[in-house]
């Protein structure tokens, strides 16, 4: 079995549980169906020109693959649990220590949607406004009050620190998000923060996680002296304590963005809201020995993900 060169154990290393998905982000969109140890990477932007361009000598790509299943997030007054998340990249590592994040084409961040609690009576009920208390009284079908909220990518993740993957308590990077609450009464677009003045989430490790190394076939298939190798993470749980949230816009077209604030004490302050994900499991996958199929190491990889299709 040939032994790991340092840039690619650092390379892989750099993933940790970096990418947790820290939330629920929307709907999961549907992703390609791989084989064996290529599962976890079914969302993963290898066709895009970045990747395809590494040479695996300057330039290195890599799949990240992220999830958790419970958790919770902390806004304002408000706390509602986490949906399962999913987060995956595409990372392009370059010789001088800087790298490119490369999103897949639906975004970054998928998963699926979580109900408040309490639904729209807990979010503005009680209230001495006519306007709201009408509406509080027609709040008697569960499907009147039921509100579901999905964390949606607002912006490209960025600002990643390698050096912080290894290590607790430290900012990885950052994902811009929006928190997007649907109910009849709040309409389509009622939204908390927005594209230009999103949520700031900077997850970071709260614990070690534990390190698993696996090598595999080209197609998935698992095989000690395989093209490829991953790098498994799990047992950690992942957060961020640190983010600003801003008001609520679009509810009710507009009518009802002061109700939605008043009751969940938005905008809030930084260090007044929280996220946390519980056991988190991050995958990072490359080519084994990305040098030894320089210069076409991304194109490589490109053409191992599409043979595990199935």
């Amino acid at each position: 079995m040939r032994s790991v060169s340092n840039r690619t154990r650092v390379g892989m290393l750099a993933a940790l549980t970096a990418f947790s998905a820290v939330l629920s982000t929307g709907s999961a969109t549907a992703a390609t169906q791989l084989n064996g140890d290529w599962a976890p990477f079914d969302r993963c932007p290898v066709d895009a020109p970045a990747m395809l361009a590494a040479d695996g000598i300057t330039d290195v790509a890599t799949c990240i693959a992220s999830s958790s299943v419970t958790g919770s997030i902390t806004l304002g007054k408000s706390q509602v649990p986490t949906g399962n998340s999913d987060l995956q990249l595409g990372v392009v590592q370059h010789s001088d220590g800087t790298n490119t994040l490369v999103a897949p084409p639906g975004g970054a961040l998928t998963a699926d949607p979580a109900e408040v609690p309490g639904g729209l009576l807990g979010l503005m009920c009680p209230s001495s406004v006519p306007f709201v208390t009408a509406i509080c009284r027609q709040l008697t079908d569960n499907n009147l009050n039921r509100i579901t909220a999905s964390i949606e990518p607002a912006g490209a993740p960025k600002d990643f620190d390698m050096a912080a993957s290894f290590s607790t308590g430290e900012p990885i990077l950052t994902i811009p998000v929006r928190i997007h609450l649907k109910n009849p009464f709040l309409g389509d677009k009622c939204y908390i923060g927005t594209t230009a003045n999103p949520v700031l989430l900077k997850p970071r490790n709260l614990n070690a996680p534990s390190l698993s190394l696996e090598r595999f076939a080209a197609d998935g298939t698992r095989d000690d002296e395989g093209e490829m190798g991953r790098y498994t993470f799990s047992g950690a749980d992942q957060g961020d304590a640190a983010f600003a949230v801003p008001g609520a816009s679009g509810c009710g077209a507009g009518l009802l963005d002061w109700a939605v604030n008043l009751k969940t004490g938005l905008p809030s302050a930084a260090g007044k809201n929280s996220v946390t994900l519980d056991d988190t499991s991050t995958y990072f996958g490359s080519p084994y020995d990305p040098a030894g199929l320089a210069p076409d190491a991304g194109r490589k990889l490109s053409e191992f993900w599409h043979s595990a299709v199935r």
